[in-house]
């Protein structure tokens, strides 16, 4: 790493820069890539990060779900702060940083760099000059099926054309690959996680379209006649292209749009909207997703079950952490709709259980001692839905300190479970609910308490979430994670998870439980729950052994009943 650090300093003087900015996300800002330039510079491994290499100092940005993972990963080398520094970024002053313009939206330069410093295009990218990443040839894109998704193409195509029209403009860019995905019914396999196809499209208000990618990902496309030859271009022809574009007018997306392509679109059009409304669109699932998703979480709700049943009853052998994720792959795998984990799972005995976004690897993977409790985060890719469940679990008794904690997560996450939607209909709202009884007791955690979930894509999707600022309004269909936790370094993590969606049911709006996995009963003081709340775990338990018993055997089955 320091060596590639040196390399980097080596070319400041050639480009005339006094720094780099390396971002975590690639050029299609998704945030799982299979391109991670902010690990090879700064070792740091996770989600959310960027990294500023000045003369003398290396500074890396981050957020509250990687304050213990940056230190371990990072700490040596960088200078560590939330992204809250970055919105005001006075650390250092009139200094020239350098980026690659296909990693920056014009917002981000704005918000962060512009205040105290300049800003050099640098249109070769230096993290690849220094150690370019070699990728493996991906699958040429697929389509799925109305069957599958609920609606057509054309559909989708024309409420994006009525909202040009709405708006007096003349094209949209969609620079978002997972709103590509949405808006043409298609897949790929472009994320290491998600059924991503990296691509990019254009349409314009009277319905035309342009895929933009490479020919060796759309070719099966094309020869199935899913769409039209003249509806592809080589998305390094783009530039030509929209010389010859007939119109004026051009939304494009603040949030994924770089600006080597806002450049680009802006020497011909003048951009009148910066917002993608696919992102809220695709965020209501139809019935069609829901039901499929329905089905996808008892798949994942019986693997995890008989995994659960497994490292706590059968298990005898000790097992580090890495052997119980493997472990768990195979029971998900012995269902021939899985297709592979929907993000790298989440295995943490002990003290690593406080690292929230933990990943076991040989060098810092820890033997799951009896004494530990155990944090599982983890999901699937399945034909067709994408799951995302949390268990923290224990394998002897518990000190009562422990349990209480766990106990007053518990009770967060049934609030946000129970949750009247039509009094409490905004994320910010909803968060303060899952809080409540951690606070009580002045503890908290750094994470927002739920994401949205996409269908058959990312894992993580917005617009809507459940953190202390969103103010996205939850609507009917909408699918999103409900996970309250509690982190106590260098001891122990607790969190809770479970998939819901909005269901609406005689006029009332609420959070319907998707995941069919039981809650660990061992780490809960009973006499801090009240009777809804006991209620509710009594009916939440009938409906998991109602919807999964079948599936399990016999012993697997009387342990499940135990939970009722």
């Amino acid at each position: 790493m320091k060596n590639y650090i040196q390399e980097l300093r080596k070319k400041f003087n050639q480009y005339n820069i006094d720094g780099y900015v390396i971002p975590k996300n690639d050029d299609y800002f998704t945030e799982y890539s299979k391109i991670n330039r902010l690990k090879i510079i700064s070792n740091f491994s996770g989600s959310a990060g960027l990294a500023i290499i000045l003369k003398q100092k290396n500074y890396l940005f981050t957020d509250g779900r990687y304050t213990i993972q940056s230190k371990i990963e990072s700490g040596k080398n960088f200078t560590i702060f939330g992204f809250e520094r970055l919105i005001n970024l006075s650390l250092f002053k009139n200094l020239t940083l350098g980026i690659d313009p296909k990693l920056f939206t014009d917002s981000q330069i704005k918000n962060y760099f512009l205040k105290y410093n300049r800003i050099k295009i640098i249109k070769k990218n230096l993290i690849d000059e220094i150690k370019k990443e070699k990728l493996k040839s991906s699958f040429p894109f697929f389509a799925l099926d109305k069957s599958i998704v609920g609606e057509t193409r054309k559909s989708k195509i024309n409420k994006l054309s009525n909202y040009l029209k709405k708006f007096k403009s003349d094209f949209i860019f969609i620079s978002a690959p997972e709103n590509v995905a949405w808006i043409m019914n298609i897949r790929g396999n472009d994320g290491p996680n998600s059924p991503i196809p990296n691509s990019r499209l254009i349409i314009s208000k009277t319905k035309k379209i342009i895929l933009l990618s490479k020919f060796n990902k759309c070719k099966k496309l094309i020869k199935k006649k899913i769409i039209k030859k003249n509806e592809f271009l080589d998305i390094n022809k783009l530039p030509s292209k929209i010389t010859q574009l007939k119109g004026k007018n051009f939304i494009i997306d603040n949030k994924s749009c770089s600006l080597y392509y806002e450049n680009l679109i802006k020497s011909k059009f003048k951009i009148i909207g910066r917002e993608d409304p696919t992102y809220l669109l695709k965020s209501i699932k139809n019935k069609t997703e829901i039901n499929n998703t329905i089905k996808a979480h008892i798949l994942d709700g019986v693997a995890l079950t008989k995994f659960l049943y497994w490292i706590k009853n059968i298990n005898k052998k000790k097992i580090t952490e890495i052997e119980a994720e493997k472990k768990l792959e195979k029971f998900r795998k012995k269902n021939k709709n899985f297709l592979y984990p929907s993000f790298d799972t989440i295995a943490g005995s002990g003290k690593n259980g406080a690292i929230v976004h933990y990943r076991a690897k040989k060098q810092n993977c820890r033997t799951i001692s009896k004494n530990d409790i155990f944090l599982c985060d983890s999901g699937g890719q399945y034909n067709y839905g994408t799951t995302d469940v949390t268990r923290t679990i224990c394998f002897s008794n518990q000190s009562k300190n422990i349990k209480d904690i766990f106990t007053r997560v518990l009770k967060g996450h049934i609030a946000v479970a129970t949750t009247d939607l039509k009094k409490d209909n905004l994320g910010k709202k909803i968060d303060r609910r899952a809080r409540k009884f951690l606070k009580k007791v002045n503890l908290d955690y750094a994470h927002g308490t739920g994401h949205g979930v996409g269908f058959f894509l990312n894992v993580h999707e917005g617009p809507q979430s459940i953190t202390k600022i969103n103010t996205v309004r939850i609507k009917e269909g909408m699918i999103l994670s409900n996970e309250p936790g509690y982190y106590k370094e260098n001891k122990f993590g607790i969190r809770i998870e479970n998939l819901v969606y909005v269901k609406r049911e005689n006029k009332k709006l609420f959070f319907e439980n998707l995941t069919m996995t039981p809650i660990e009963k061992d780490l809960i003081n009973f006499e801090l729950l009240d009777k809804s709340e006991k209620n509710y775990l009594f009916k939440y338990h009938l409906n998991v052994y109602a919807r999964i018993s079948k599936y399990l055997n016999q012993n697997e089955r009387r342990w499940l009943a135990g939970f009722i």
